[in-house]
Formats: C-alpha cells, structure tokens, sequence
C-alpha cells in the first residue's frame, strides 16, 4: 500500500473476509510510515511492518520475505500489485491473489492527453475483486479507523474541520477557497475551524489562518495520524481533497464534503455522510493520482469552485443546532 488511503480502503474487504472465516489468521503487511492507518483493526490478527530504506534493493526485499516464509501462509492476497509486492508474493510461494488492474496502455493515454481518465470500478470494489474466489462479495461495507481514545480532544467537539493537504498540488483546492469558507462559517454560525494537516501543511494552513481573518484552530502539524483521527470523530464535519483525512473522515463517521479536481469521484462509494463538490469541467478527471501541475496551465476544476459554493453547500446539509 502506497498512501494512507490506500490502506484504509481495505479495511472493507478484511472485515468481510474475517466475517466469513472467522478462524482465518490474517497479517498485514504495510510499509512502516502508514502503520497507523491500520493498527489497531479488530479483524487484524498481526500487523507486519515493511522499511524501505533498510529494504531497498531487490536482494534485500528477497531477504526480507524470506523471513515471512516460515509463517508458511495458505494464502496472499496482494492489493498493491507493484514490484515489491510481487517479489515478496513470489518469494512466499504461496497461492497468491490479486485484482485485474487497468491495462497500462489507457494509462498512458491519459498522461498524455489523448482521453479522460475513466474508472473500471471502485478502489473497495476492486479489491474485492481478489477475493472472489472466497465468496467474498462487496456488500457495501464501510472504512474503519481505529483512534483509541478522544476524550483528551472534546475541546474540538461539533467544529467544523478543514484539510486542506494532499499527495499532489493539484489535488489541493485553494487556499483561497479554505481562507474564505472558514470567514464564512466563523460570520455565520460563530465558531472557529480546525485546520487539520501534517508538518508539510503548516505554511498552507498558516495562509489559510490569515486569510479567514485568524478565526482557525491550526493544528497541522501537531497531531500524529491516530489524534487526526480522533480529532476528526469528534468534528461537526470535514471539508478535504481527495486525501487521506477524507478517508480517514469515512472511517470514524464523520460528515465529509469532499472536493475533487483532477482526479475521479468515481473511484469512492461515497456514502450518506459525504458530500461531493465537483466542478465537471470538461477535462475532468484528467489524471489517477494527480500532478504537481495542472496539464493544461488553467487548474480550472479547482478555481471554479469557491468558498461560496462550499459554504452554501455545507448551509443545506449540515444541521448546526444539534
């Protein structure tokens, strides 16, 4: 697994499956720096951690499986379906499953230009694809995010939460959009927004501040991956990008407006509690994970959405009084 999100979207599927097979052993293999996306998960019998620094080279990811192998598995269920995984799944020698990913050649015409990117299914759908031999079907299970306590966080209790962070620049909406929807809220309803980011979204969440007129909470910065998420089972609702909060958000039930630009909606069942705010302008999705610029020098599918917009958006779906 890739990214935060990554991980919390198979949270579903190993739900399912532990539900089905109860007396299944299931370890989880993830690189070090997301652990906390998963630790903690209930159907998890053990978490095993993957450092690429210390295994990266093709010899030293042998080595690494190897050590695995005497946990002689039945099976491998492989979700990422990269090059590391799939040494360590051929290493392992065990039946190893995965899911039919787009063929490369539509992702090149993507890069380049000549088509929209077009989603096949869902991520959570897709991973579900890699168990189907096991009767597993997609049943519309939901992200689980375990924080542990958040009785140290009631303080952010009913605020409304804004990150405004993601992987790729042009995956971020404004900072303009997040400065004044946070003026909006705070004009309105009278309460602060809590800003939510890692230590890469400190100046981002500082402009942000400033642009509001000083009515945020920042706390980029300040919190690890499991007090984000307490933060965020607390909060009023979340407004993010298409990111790791968003699903971080879906998996303590937060209420979420979630903005996407370059990438697709599709990719996510979204759920009762989320919210889509999209532009569709007419070279949207143009892009799987996004880019650090936009393709086409506009960034129209994030400009045109405004903190106005957000704000109007957030006044028909979100009850205040309770």
């Amino acid at each position: 697994m890739s990214s935060i999100g990554d991980v919390l979207l198979t949270t579903p599927v190993i739900k399912a499956f532990k539900d089905k097979y109860p007396d299944a052993q299931i370890d989880f293999l993830v690189l070090e720096q997301f652990k906390d996306a998963i630790t903690g998960f209930k159907y998890i019998d053990k978490v095993i951690l993957f450092n690429k620094k210390e295994n990266d080279g093709l010899s030293s990811i042998i080595k690494f499986a190897k050590t695995l192998k005497k946990n002689n598995y039945d099976f491998v269920f492989d979700l990422h379906g990269k090059f590391r995984s799939r040494i360590i799944c051929a290493t392992l020698g065990a039946k190893t499953y995965r899911y039919r990913k787009r063929a490369w050649w539509k992702s090149i015409l993507v890069k380049t230009g000549m088509t929209r990117y077009q989603v096949d299914d869902t991520i959570v759908k897709n991973y579900f694809g890699a168990f189907k031999k096991f009767d597993i079907k997609y049943q519309g299970e939901d992200l689980e995010f375990y924080y542990g306590d958040n009785s140290k966080f009631l303080e952010y209790k009913n605020l409304p939460m804004l990150a405004p962070g993601a992987s790729k620049e042009t995956k971020k909406w404004t900072t303009e959009g997040f400065g004044r929807l946070a003026k909006l809220i705070y004009e309105k309803h009278g309460v602060k927004s809590v800003l939510i980011g890692g230590k890469v979204d400190i100046e981002k969440c500082n402009e942000i501040d400033r642009l509001s007129g000083g009515v945020c909470i920042n706390l980029a910065g300040k919190l690890t991956l499991k007090e984000s998420g307490a933060v965020l089972s607390l909060g009023k609702f979340l407004v993010t990008n298409d990111s790791g909060p968003f699903h971080i958000a879906r998996g303590v039930k937060c209420p979420t407006f979630v903005i996407f630009g370059p990438t697709s909606p599709g990719m996510f069942d979204l759920g009762q509690n989320d919210t889509l705010v999209y532009a569709g302008v007419p070279c949207s999705p143009c892009s799987l994970h996004g880019d650090k610029t936009c393709p086409r020098g506009h960034f129209r599918c994030m400009k045109e959405i405004t903190g106005d917009m957000v704000f109007d958006m957030i006044e028909k779906k979100i009850k205040w009084e309770e």
